[in-house]
């Protein structure tokens, strides 16, 4: 019986990679993936999976509204489906995806973050917390050695940023994983250092 998979993690928990070597491991045994994405993601280029060991892959970009399900059957049968960066899909394209697990017994394995820089549910992180057979955390660490939960924003010098979009595209430049202890301990810090 297919499931709905969520595979979730901090920035930096080897996401990408996972997914591409789960793609790998099911195209040796000569099944066939539809690897997707949504449009939002464009770090690496439009069409682009790639992750920060080097892993890439071309997928199918899926714009916010376009239906899913259609997508898949222009796309042809496959074996199973693997979507990168799940965060940025709708609610909407979420249920799709678990419409194609039940009427078509196909495994959906999805990976991406869990929330944003402020800790807040993705829209279509949350669905899938909602709707997955299975979740599953992709675990990292933060720098004191403990596990990282955060997707903390950083600016150029360092700084912990509290404000602004949820969708900010960047990779270490812009963020870093972080426990919740240090998250905050770090914010608590920079806002005495403005008053003094």
């Amino acid at each position: 019986m297919a499931k709905l998979y969520f595979k979730y993690g901090a920035m930096g928990s080897s996401k990408s990679a996972q997914a591409l070597i789960t793609k790998f491991n099911y195209e040796e045994l000569d099944m066939t993936v539809w690897l997707i994405k949504p449009s939002i993601d464009t770090r690496d280029g439009a069409d682009l999976v790639r992750s920060r060991i080097g892993l890439s892959c071309r997928a199918e970009v899926i714009t916010p509204d376009q239906s899913i399900r259609e997508a898949y059957i222009s796309a042809g049968p496959h074996d199973v489906i693997i979507a990168d960066e799940a965060q940025f899909f709708t609610p909407a394209q979420i249920d799709e995806l678990r419409e194609l697990v039940d009427e078509e017994d196909l495994p959906v394995l999805c990976f991406g973050l869990r929330t944003d820089f402020l800790t807040h549910f993705f829209p279509g992180a949350q669905r899938l917390m909602e709707l997955a057979d299975s979740l599953t955390e992709i675990k990292t660490v933060c720098a004191c050695g403990r596990k990282a939960t955060v997707n903390a924003r950083i600016d150029s010098t360092g700084r912990i940023i509290t404000q602004g979009d949820q969708v900010f595209l960047g990779g270490n430049d812009s963020y870093m994983a972080m426990c919740h202890q240090c998250w905050k301990r770090k914010i608590s810090e920079q806002s005495s250092s403005q008053k003094g």
